[in-house]
C-alpha cells in the first residue's frame, strides 16, 4: 500500500486512475488544479505522484520544476496528450521518472508505478533553494541572497531539515529524533536554543520570519 498524489483535471481520466488505485489498496489524494497540488506536495509526503501535463493553475511541468527546487525527489510518472519525442524529452530532463501518453492500457499504468515504487529512496540533492536562501551541504555553506552567513553545526543541520520539508510543521520532540537523533542527553531546551540563535542569525540578513513557531506544537519553514 502506498501514498499516491493523482494530479489529473480529466474526469473520466481520474476516475479511471483513481478506482485501479483504489482497488489495489493504495491510499489517494486527488487533485485537479495545479496550485493547488503544489500547496499540498509543499506540506505534505507521498510515495509517488501521478502528474497530468496540462492543469488550470499551473502546468504539470512547473509543478515538477518547482517540486525539484524544494528536494522534493518524490517519483513522478506523468501523464499526457503529448506524444512528440522532443516533449518527452522535456518532461523527463526536469525530473519526471515516467512518462505515460494518453489513452493508455491500466495494465501499464499498473507496471510503471509498480516499478517507480520498487525504487530505492532517491539520494537527496546537497544544494537547496527557497525564499530567497540557498544551501549546500556538500561544502556546508548558507547563504542569503548573495551574503554567506556562518552557522554552527547544529544550526545549520537544523536549517536543512526544515528547508527538506518546508511548510510542515515539527514538534521539540521531532526535531530532537530526526537532528540530534545521536545525542540522547538532549532536551527541548537544546531545540529552544538552536532556533533562537539561528533566528537571530536569519534576522541579521532580512530573514527574520523565516521561521515561525506556533505554540504549543512547534516549528515550521515558511517557504
Amino acid at each position: 500500500m502506498a501514498k499516491v498524489l493523482l494530479v489529473e483535471d480529466d474526469e473520466e481520466v481520474a476516475h479511471m486512475v483513481l478506482d485501479w488505485l483504489q482497488g489495489q489498496l493504495h491510499v489517494v489524494d486527488v487533485i485537479a488544479n495545479g496550485l493547488e497540488a503544489l500547496e499540498l506536495l509543499l506540506r505534505s509526503q507521498y510515495d509517488v505522484v501521478v502528474l497530468d501535463w496540462g492543469l488550470p493553475g499551473i502546468s504539470g511541468i512547473e509543478i515538477l520544476q518547482s517540486m525539484r527546487k524544494h528536494a522534493i525527489a518524490t517519483p513522478v510518472l506523468m501523464l499526457t496528450g503529448r506524444s512528440a519525442l522532443a516533449e518527452k524529452e522535456s518532461g523527463l530532463d526536469q525530473g519526471a521518472d515516467d512518462y505515460l501518453t494518453k489513452p493508455f492500457e491500466m495494465r501499464e499504468f499498473g507496471a510503471r508505478l509498480r516499478a517507480l515504487l520498487r525504487r530505492p529512496a532517491q539520494v537527496q540533492t546537497d544544494r537547496l533553494e527557497l525564499a530567497g536562501i540557498s544551501l549546500d551541504s556538500g561544502n556546508c555553506t548558507f547563504k542569503a541572497g548573495t551574503e554567506e552567513v556562518s552557522l554552527l553545526p547544529k544550526e545549520y543541520a537544523i536549517l536543512e531539515f526544515l528547508m527538506r520539508h518546508p511548510n510542515q510543521l515539527f514538534s521539540a520532540d521531532l526535531l530532537l529524533n530526526n537532528v540530534w537523533k545521536y545525542d540522547a542527553e538532549s532536551t527541548d531546551m537544546a531545540v529552544r536554543t538552536c532556533i533562537a540563535r539561528l533566528r537571530k542569525k536569519l534576522a541579521s540578513v532580512g530573514k527574520a520570519k523565516l521561521i515561525s513557531t506556533v505554540y504549543g506544537m512547534g516549528y515550521k519553514l515558511n517557504a
